[in-house]
């Protein structure tokens, strides 16, 4: 099948300038409500990706997200949730964007069509075997993911992919390509509106199972969150007041910041 960028067609709204306010917003939402369905055909994919980053986690391996723009920021955002979200190491989840750490917040000019800087990026990591790298493009077209995967595969490390294009070249350099396609976008061409949103469930949709299966949940609560801010940290007494026979508040509070988190709190209990 001939590759086509969908996610560079025209919009099927005209006019958008003259479009009431009311229209505008409805009608963003109606294109919103496209992208769950989109994902719901591509899980088994996700779910042999997911399988193959917690069979190299379990022996020491990371994970690795890459991208450009708005692909490269949603990575970013992923891995730096992970640590306060699961109470892992910083370094477990990485994101690496093209442009480095400026292209955060400012576009990076022609960044993304560098062919060779998305592994020398990896291999400041020290990317080996046991790790997973996967590549994030709304187009599947990105020179700085592609040639970082295929260089990847030449080094024998697992790779994903998350795009929103079928048939796309980033699909081809991927050893567990994702194709979420979920069709022009509203202003065309503008990426970071349905083909981003897709991509960040798909991303919170990995790393939360990954961590799942790591075990750094219990029941449906996050036992091993950092306790960063008096939000967190009242959130994890009520957590060790449900889960010990600590009836008071105070009591649970002080030897929920002795201990940390939540789990080892609730493992003192029972030494």
């Amino acid at each position: 099948m001939a590759f086509k960028q969908i996610t560079e067609s025209s919009s099927p709204y005209r006019h958008l300038e003259k479009m009431p306010i009311q229209d505008i917003l409805t009608n963003i939402n109606k294109e919103d409500k496209i992208v769950p369905a989109a994902i719901e055909q591509v899980i088994p994919n996700v779910e042999q990706l997911v399988n193959a980053i917690v069979d190299k986690m379990l022996v020491g391996g990371r994970l690795f997200y890459i991208g450009a723009g708005t692909s490269g920021r949603l990575g970013i955002v992923d891995a730096s949730e992970c640590p306060p979200t699961y109470g892992v190491p910083h370094g477990l989840v990485i994101g690496i964007i093209a442009g480095g750490k400026k292209a955060i917040t400012e576009a990076v000019e022609f960044a993304e069509d560098d062919v060779e800087q998305g592994w020398l990026d990896l291999k400041a990591f020290d990317v080996n075997e046991k790790d997973v790298v996967i590549g994030i493009a709304a187009s599947g077209t990105t020179p700085y993911v592609i040639s970082a995967l295929n260089q990847c595969r030449a080094h024998h490390i697992v790779t994903g992919s998350i795009c929103c294009n079928p048939d796309a070249p980033l699909s081809a350099a991927s050893d567990h390509p994702i194709e979420v396609v979920v069709g022009p976008e509203f202003v065309t061409g503008s990426t970071r509106m349905k083909s981003g949103t897709a991509q960040k469930l798909i991303l919170n949709m990995i790393s939360t199972t990954v961590m799942i299966q790591l075990g750094r949940v219990e029941d449906n609560k996050m036992v091993n969150m950092q306790l960063t801010n008096d939000k967190l940290v009242d959130r994890g007494v009520k957590m060790l007041m449900e889960k010990t026979d600590i009836a008071d508040y105070e009591t649970a509070k002080e030897l929920l910041l002795k201990t940390g988190s939540v789990k080892k709190a609730v493992e003192s209990r029972h030494t």
